[in-house]
């Protein structure tokens, strides 16, 4: 079993979204059973006194349209003793990429990539917190989806 765990700032939209995306493309080429699929945040705003944050309404809309769930999906936050959990941190921008590595002290058995780096055009995720444009995440997160799932079969 592969152990992935996509990777935000705040574990509200992006990394949820990568989780569910990945976790309905797995299940539809029929190897759920071949992963954990969790996701989590580099900050802690979006958990107060240990209850996380629900996954961001815009964000909700967009797996909705789509036909994807995001219930019962709460923020948690990336633990130092995470590395050792999971094989891959899947980073959606390069700025969580260096809290990943701060968090952890390092990747010494190169486990932290970015999404985008599984498609033809590497580079950072497009945020919505920032843009608003959730379609435009979404579309990045479900192609850079395709090609970790391509790449790890």
């Amino acid at each position: 079993m592969i152990k992935i765990m996509f990777i935000c700032l705040g574990n509200i939209c992006r990394s949820p979204m990568a989780e569910i995306i990945f976790r309905d493309l797995a299940s539809k080429a029929g190897l759920g059973g071949d992963f954990l699929i969790e996701s989590s945040a580099t900050s802690g705003e979006n958990v107060y006194n240990g209850i996380g944050a629900a996954v961001y309404p815009p964000a909700v809309r967009v797996l909705a349209s789509h036909g994807l769930s995001a219930a019962g999906k709460r923020a948690v936050r990336l633990k130092r003793d995470d590395y050792d959990k999971y094989d891959m941190f899947i980073c959606m921008d390069r700025h969580n990429v260096s809290d990943v590595i701060r968090i952890f002290g390092g990747d010494k058995d190169n486990k932290i990539s970015m999404l985008m780096d599984y498609t033809a055009r590497p580079g950072d995720v497009s945020d919505p917190w920032y843009t608003g444009d959730f379609d435009t995440a979404y579309n990045d997160i479900s192609e850079g989806c395709k090609g970790l799932l391509d790449y790890l079969k």
